[in-house]
């Protein structure tokens, strides 16, 4: 029997170091934050993580040291007799529910706070003004509308470094959720209503963007690129994508909005007026039937 808890032991370290060994290797993205709001969210991931490994892992110790001492061929022996009258011993029941209280008290302040400094609708206090980008959810792409530069893009997103952003959500198709791993939390997209994503990246580079709503059949394909580039180049793209890019009138918006995967970057010089406030408004009429993004 000592045999196969010590085999069991050893088995859960190697696994422990393995999964070490695995995670060191690996971009895990929300654990390589870019951004405040993200670098703040990994802080409370880990400080809710130990607490609560202050329980568990004491649970699992005492587990495998009790079935290692109480085993059947130590039942003569007098250090391990059986104390039916644990149950009712103060001591033992104050550390054993006082603990887990005291811990449990920690985390509901650790939530109550970091749920008001993290809220997705608080600005961001920078020295840099507030820059706003329009996001909608689409069957299946994301369409980014620059209602200040008077640009648009899909499945791509640049912003300008140390740059707090407004990302003002919606859909044009079912639910879905805007998430930046790196930078911050999801925020769902709805139909008919608009959401608040507040962000920013502290660090240049390209960040991996996706859906984070089963949302249909093109839904594994439902990525994008956020781009935190310097102002100087920001400037520089949003100068190109007006020089070169197409023009999203209401028109080429309704083929756009149509059903499809993997359309790859699309960038689009200038935008139809108030395009992203009609696209909400759409669906404040009579009752509308919703199908992956065609509204009747």
């Amino acid at each position: 029997m000592k045999y196969k808890i010590g085999l069991m032991a050893l088995a859960v370290i190697g696994i422990m170091v393995a999964t070490g060994f695995w995670l060191h290797g690996r971009n895990v993205e929300v654990l390589n934050p870019a951004g405040s709001i993200a670098m703040q969210e990994r802080h409370l991931l880990m400080i809710t993580t130990v607490l609560s490994a202050l329980v568990v892992v004491p649970v699992f110790i005492l587990l495998a040291f009790i079935v290692w001492r109480y085993r059947e061929e130590n039942a003569h022996q007098k250090h391990v007799r059986y104390t039916p009258d644990w149950d009712g011993n103060r001591l033992l029941e104050s550390v054993w529910w006082g603990i887990p209280i005291v811990l449990i008290g920690i985390v509901m302040v650790l939530i109550w706070t970091s749920a008001h400094n993290l809220d997705p609708y608080k600005s961001i206090t920078s020295g840099n003004k507030t820059m706003t980008i329009q996001v909608v959810a689409l069957d299946w792409k994301w369409l980014f509308i620059y209602p200040d530069q008077h640009i648009a893009s899909v499945n791509f997103v640049q912003m300008p470094l140390n740059t707090p952003v407004d990302f003002q959500i919606t859909s044009d198709a079912p639910m879905n959720s805007f998430w930046i791993p790196q930078l911050g939390g999801q925020v769902y997209a709805m139909s008919g209503m608009q959401t608040h994503m507040h962000l920013i990246a502290n660090k240049l580079g390209d960040y991996n963007g996706v859906s984070a709503n089963i949302s249909g059949e093109g839904f594994a394909d439902m990525k994008f690129t956020a781009r935190a580039s310097s102002a100087a180049d920001f400037s520089t793209w949003v100068q190109s994508v007006k020089k070169a890019g197409g023009n999203l009138t209401t028109e080429q918006y309704a083929r756009l909005a149509k059903p499809s995967t993997a359309p790859g970057i699309l960038q689009y010089g200038t935008v139809s007026p108030n395009l992203y406030d009609t696209i909400i408004e759409k669906y404040m009429g009579p009752i509308h039937v919703h199908t992956h993004g065609d509204a009747e």
